[in-house]
Parts: C-alpha cells; structure tokens; sequence
C-alpha cells in the first residue's frame, strides 16, 4: 500500500440504496505519497477529477436526496453515462487505494457501478474509511463525538462551503485526513 496512489472518493446519489438507486455524481482526488522519514507519508495532489452522470431512473430517486445533493436536470444537461464515467474513472484510480468517507456507502455504489456498466476496476484491493480513522485518531478530543464529515471539518477547522456535492466533499476529505494523519 505504501506504494500506491490513493484515490480519495466521493459519490452523490439519487437515494440510498444501491439496488435502485444510482450515483449522479462521482468525484476523486488521486494524491501521491511522499515517503517522509520516522512522519509518514506527505500527501500530494496529482489530479482532481469530476462526473455529473445521467440518471437512468430518476422515477426511483428519493426526493430528499435529491435535495440534498443538489440534482436538478438542468445542471445535469451535459451529464455522461455512467459507463463513460466508470471507463474514466477505473484509468484514473487503476492502482490506487479506495478511501472515502463512510466507505461501506461509497464503495457499493461504486461496486453496483462497476457490475452494471461491465467496467472492470482496477484499484489496489485496499480500502481506507476516514470515519474509523477519525475515531481512532480523534477519540479522546472531548468535542469530537459525531464523525461526519460535516462534524470532522467542524472539529479540524477545514472549510466545505459547497457541502453535498462530491467534488467539495472530497477536497474537504483530503484536507482532513491531512490534518488527521500528519500529511
């Protein structure tokens, strides 16, 4: 792993269930690690990439998601297919470890993506959940007692002012496991 990039990775959805509802939006940081003696590794952004994707059925989406993520279809006009993403997508991360916020959420959305759409991903098989690393890293800190990501960018002073939309989500993401792990 010490080797690997790590892809730094964000989806926005019609709902939450993988089964019937599907990514509108899907963002990733592809940092390289910088070997540091006796610190870890520093962390250094390489690409930023971004997706709007076409919903197939968006009859099925969760009206509040929807709000929440900001999805409406002019926004999405130019949207691409969720196979043109996923093919862009599985060049950028080829190698990579998966780290995202709330991994278990993420991750099958992006499994259920990569299944529908044929697209064979080519990550590292490791993941990383910044939810267990903050509360490993950040346990005792007595005003840490929610791990959102709206909650961790509160407790490490890491500005998100476009919240719920995969992009900022994951400069946010980035800028706090930074600030967790030293990097």
């Amino acid at each position: 792993m010490k080797v690997h990039n790590l892809a730094f990775i964000d989806t926005e959805t019609t709902g939450t269930d993988p089964s019937k509802h599907e990514i509108v939006e899907l963002a990733c940081i592809i940092c390289r690690q910088v070997e540091r003696s006796g610190r870890g590794p520093a962390i250094e952004i390489i690409e930023e990439c971004e997706w709007k994707i076409k919903p197939k059925h968006i009859e099925t989406a969760d009206e509040e998601a929807l709000r929440i993520n900001g999805y409406n279809e002019v926004d999405w006009m130019f949207a691409v297919d969720l196979e043109k993403a996923m093919e862009e997508f599985a060049k950028k991360t080829q190698s990579a470890t998966f780290i995202s916020h709330n991994l278990v959420f993420d991750y099958a959305f992006i499994e259920k993506a990569f299944e529908s759409t044929g697209v064979e991903s080519r990550m590292h098989y490791a993941k990383l959940d910044t939810i267990s690393i903050a509360f490993a890293r950040l346990y005792d800190a007595p005003q840490a007692d929610k791990f959102s990501l709206r909650a961790l960018c509160e407790l490490l002073k890491v500005e998100n002012p476009k919240a719920h939309t995969a992009l900022a989500d994951t400069k946010a993401l980035v800028a706090c496991y930074k600030k967790m792990m030293g990097a």
